[in-house]
């Protein structure tokens, strides 16, 4: 593990966050609704959703409940480094938003919800394709803590949660697993190919 690497991904993770706060402050000046940017299904205008649903939230309490799930699974899932930690974060944001703007219910969809559900789908399913120590500890912890939480999120038990959004992002973060999963093992094989 590269320290520095681990470093630099929590200090774009931190500004990530950083950045919600400030757009929910922004989103405090009268007459500014910056809720008219979340994803709204099968909406031509809802499009624009798709990349910015995840930068809009209705409020602190809102926010505060992304943010903290957000530092936590983001700030493991930053051990694979800063790169990864992007391409991961928006695999599962575009992921989430398109397909909550195909198949979502009639509202307006916003908020990073479906990606903390995406960063926990990706460490639960990564201890399972890595099958390394590290990897297999962090899903089985992740699994352990948020687990519950998690599946009850899956649930429409609550007016006005996109329980969409947590699906596709969960599915998301699986997917993103999967495939980079499978890259790292085409680069192995290569490279074993090529050995001399």
């Amino acid at each position: 593990m590269n320290i520095v690497m681990v470093l630099r991904s929590l200090a774009w993770l931190f500004g990530f966050v950083a950045l919600l706060w400030a757009v929910t402050i922004v989103d405090l000046v009268p007459g500014l609704d910056l809720a008219q940017f979340g994803v709204v299904p099968r909406d031509r205008v809802g499009l624009r959703g798709i990349p910015l649903h995840v930068f809009i939230h209705s409020g602190y309490g809102h926010l505060l409940s992304n943010s903290i799930p957000l530092l936590i699974l983001g700030g493991l899932a930053s051990i694979r480094g800063e790169r990864f930690l992007i391409a991961g974060s928006a695999f599962i944001v575009l992921f989430s938003g398109a397909s909550v703007w195909l198949v979502g219910g009639s509202a307006i969809h916003i908020g990073a919800s479906g990606l903390v559900f995406g960063l926990f789908g990706y460490l639960a399913a990564h201890g399972f394709i890595d099958r390394g120590c590290l990897s297999i500890v962090i899903s089985v912890v992740v699994i352990s803590v948020y687990g519950l939480t998690i599946f009850l999120g899956l649930l429409p038990l609550r007016e006005f949660v996109s329980w969409e959004a947590h699906l596709f992002g969960l599915i998301g973060g699986i997917a993103f697993a999967w495939l980079s999963g499978r890259r790292g093992d085409k680069s192995q094989d290569s490279s074993s190919t090529h050995a001399v």
